[in-house]
Formats: structure tokens, sequence, C-alpha cells
């Protein structure tokens, strides 16, 4: 899988020009190779609208994730959030479609998000993590720019990969319950059912029937399954709401009712609010730690998901290589600072692309259908905003459980493979942080491997990985031999 200086051309376009319409196309056509990768306007239409439909959630997942106080004490509107997460989803699939000219969406990754509310955030302001947000993309573009990124990749085991995605996997899912109120701090235990070892109010047993209902339909295959999990949720709640069962203060998020008009204009108050500085009271090495991390956060996923649904849509040669492969990893990268200057979190490749793929969206047509409905959401904020946390919480451990299942590639029989995939799978929930995981898992690995008598095999890269994390587990301990503070 590696990145080439001349673009490489796709199956479709090597079919030959009894493929290929001669004369009288379009320029929509010729702009987007339309005719060229077999595909019609119909179809791109169909595969963006499909698209838009499978990642729509993400709208209503977003705002709940980054809802937390910062260490100021300071939250984010709703109604902000909701806008900045559409139009940061809107500009970079929008990119994505007329630069890089491949049916790829983009929109908040829920990793990023996740280490944005839980670690950024409690520990700097908001537009301090936003800036932390942009300085994560600028890294990940320069990275694409050098050629680092396919090195990097190629570094790390496979393995690792897999549990480093297994791990993010866990922490979100365990996001979502306690958002939901099904997992509470207990009294007597670390976490407990509900708040006393039970669940309490309509709203939890709401959230679990959701839940239940997206795995159902799932399991059936159902296209579209959270977002009509959320919505089927969304409707019992604000009927439950209207008739008097639930009081408006049971609600994490407020009654699920609509004030006013259903349409309104964006709320763009958090645009452009990002500061880089003033991180004194944090240190440099945290900073660093943080940056860190939310590349590891966006960076692992993306190129996997771009070369895997551009191979089902026929674009990627034997050789994993697609036409513009380096644009749309720049673009992903892009992704991060776009997301961080809306304010709405790094932007990053869905897998749900592949939902349009599957309706028949080869070319970028269709990744531009799919922005412009994330732009037309803007305007019904209002109606967004209805969708209780509860509701939206069960969409946060289905994505979790999804991204557990690739413990399906790791060989659980071989120790030097199994034990750090583990670590770091568990540590992230556990401890509550990504960097401790992958921390733990980079660790494990490189230890077993030399006790093994394989340090040959570990590469000079993740050696350095290694002394870097074993700096971060003992940092307390050194800053104090030191004297520093």
């Amino acid at each position: 899988m590696t990145q080439q200086s001349v673009e490489p051309r796709s199956v479709a376009e090597d079919a030959g020009a009894g493929t290929r319409v001669p004369a009288g196309r379009s320029w929509l056509d010729r702009y987007f190779h339309i005719s060229q990768r077999e595909s019609t306007v119909a179809r791109e239409v169909r595969g963006g609208v499909t698209t838009f439909m499978a990642m729509a959630y993400i709208l209503l997942l977003n705002p709940v994730i980054l809802s937390g106080k910062d260490a100021a004490g300071d939250t984010l509107g709703q109604k902000a959030l909701i806008t900045a997460t559409a139009f940061a989803a809107a500009c970079t699939t929008l990119l994505m479609g007329f630069v890089g000219k491949v049916p790829l969406a983009l929109a908040a990754g829920l990793s990023v998000s996740g280490v944005l509310s839980s670690q950024v955030a409690p520990q700097m302001t908001w537009p301090q993590a936003m800036g932390m947000c942009v300085l994560y993309g600028v890294v990940i573009m320069l990275l694409v720019v050098t050629g680092l990124r396919e090195m990097i990749m190629n570094a790390i085991p496979l393995a690792l990969k897999h549990g480093i995605t297994m791990g993010i996997g866990l922490f979100i899912a365990l996001i979502g319950f306690y958002k939901s109120g099904f997992v509470h701090q207990g009294k007597a235990t670390p976490v407990s059912l509900g708040p006393a070892g039970q669940l309490t109010g309509w709203p939890v047993l709401l959230f679990a029937g959701t839940l239940l209902l997206i795995f159902m339909l799932q399991a059936r295959d159902v296209p579209g399954a959270i977002l009509i999990g959320i919505v089927s949720g969304t409707v019992v709640a604000a009927v439950l709401n209207a008739a008097g069962v639930i009081k408006a203060g049971a609600w994490a998020s407020g009654a699920p009712e609509l004030h006013g008009s259903a349409v309104s204009m964006p709320d763009f108050s958090l645009f452009g609010h990002v500061e880089f500085g003033g991180w004194g009271k944090v240190g440099v090495m945290t900073v660093g730690m943080i940056v860190f991390t939310l590349v590891l956060a966006g960076f692992f996923d993306a190129m996997a998901t771009i070369i895997g649904v551009g191979t089902e849509a026929g674009l990627a040669d034997d050789k994993g290589r697609m036409p513009g492969l380096s644009k749309a990893l720049f673009i992903d990268g892009a992704g991060g600072a776009i997301g961080g200057v809306a304010g709405g979190s790094g932007q990053t490749v869905f897998i749900e692309s592949a939902t349009g793929v599957g309706e028949g969206a080869r070319t970028g047509l269709a990744s531009v259908v799919t922005g412009l409905f994330f732009a037309a959401c803007l305007f019904f904020t209002p109606l967004t905003a209805i969708v209780p946390q509860e509701v939206a919480s069960a969409a946060l451990v289905v994505i979790g459980a999804l991204m557990l299942m690739n413990a399906r590639h790791v060989d659980w029989a071989d120790r030097a493979t199994a034990i750090p995939v583990f670590l770091t799978v568990v540590l992230m929930p556990f401890t509550y942080t990504i960097t401790t995981g992958v921390a733990a898992g980079v660790v494990s690995y490189v230890a077993i491997k030399a006790a093994q008598g394989k340090a040959r095999e570990i590469g000079a890269f993740m050696w350095g990985l290694a002394v870097i994390f074993l700096v971060y587990f003992a940092l307390n301990p050194i800053e104090s031999w030191l004297g520093a503070h």
C-alpha cells in the first residue's frame, strides 16, 4: 500500500474505449469521470443520498460527546455544536468530492471527539482544545506530504492497529453507557448499573430499547439501522414527554420538544474560536502527548477506510492504489484543521461511505451530494436538537460494538500478539484515556518480542515509541527526581 507520485488508473478506467462515451459528454460527466468509471448521474445521486442517511447520526452524537465542561467550567451550546458538526462535514465532504473525486464522505470522528471531551477539555479551555485539533490536522497533512504516513502505518504491527481500533470502540461504548445513565459511578463499587445497582427512570429504559432496536435492525441487514433507531426512539420520547409520562427535568439534555419553528438560521458562534498558546499550566510534554493522541485517534482507520471503500468501488488496483489517493489522504488530514476551526472536532473519512458505493456510487459526485445534504442540515438545527441524549447515546454503543469486531483479525493463540492487544483494548476504557492503552500495547509488544529474542523484528520506529511511552508512564517519578513540576 504505497503512495505514488503518479496516480494509478482504476480498473474501470483501464477497461478500454468500449466502456467510455467518446463524445457528447456533459461537463459533469467529464469532470467526475462518471462514464469512465461505468456509472451514471442517477447512481451517483442515489449513492450520495444513501451515504448521508447512513451517517446522519453524527449530527446527533457529536454534540452529545462534546457536551462536557472544560477546565474553566464552560460548555459548548448544543445548537452551535450541531451547526459546527454539519458545517465541517459539508465542507470536507464537498472538498473530497470536487478535489479528491472519490465517493468518500467525512464527518466528525467519534474517537477524536472522545479524546477532546475526556482528555483535552478537562485540562484546558474549549478554544484551546480546538487549537489542539487544528495542530493534529496539520501534523497529519505534513505526514502525507512527506510520505511518512505510509511509513508509520507499515511500522506498527497490524495486530496493534486492530487493538487500537477495538480499544477506541470499547471507550466510545463506555461513553455511551455513561451518557445514557445506564452506567454510573457506584457508591460501593467503581461503577454500577444505574445510580444504585438498578436502572431508574424512563429515559434510560428508552436508551435500552433504542439500543436493542438498532441491534435487531442490523441483524436483519436493514439499511440505515442506526438512523432509523434514533428517529424511532426520538418519536417515542416526544410522545411520552407530551403525554406527561416523563417529567421535563428527567431528561439529561432537556425535554424532546420543538420550540418555535423547525427551520432556523445556523448558529456559527463556535466558528473561529481557536486558541494557540496559554498551555503553561499543562506543560509542553502534556501538549505533545495530546497532539500525539489525537493523531493516533484519527490516523489508523482513515487509510484502511479509504482503500477499503475504494476497492469495493472498483477504483483500486491489485496493489491497493487508487486514483486520488494522495489527495484523499491530504483532505482527510485537512479535516482535522477544518473541524477545529469550525468548532466541531476533527473530521475523518467514514466507513459508512461504503453504503453509497453499494448503491452504485463510483465518483466524487456522490460525495458532493452527501456534502450538500449536510449543508442543508445547517437550517434544521431546532429539529435535530429534539433528539434526547439518552436516545443518541445508543448509537455510541452500537458504533463501539462494530469497532470491536476487529477482534476476528487477531491471533489470540500467539501471546506475543494477544497480550499487547489485550492491554491496549482494556486500558483505554479502564483508565479513560486512549493514550494509556496505546502506550501499554507498544511497550508490552516491544518487551515481549525482545524477551523472545526477536528484537530485530521490532523495528527502529517501535523502539523509539516504546522509549517515549516509558517516559510517559514514568513522568511523575522523573519530574520528582529532576525537581521539576
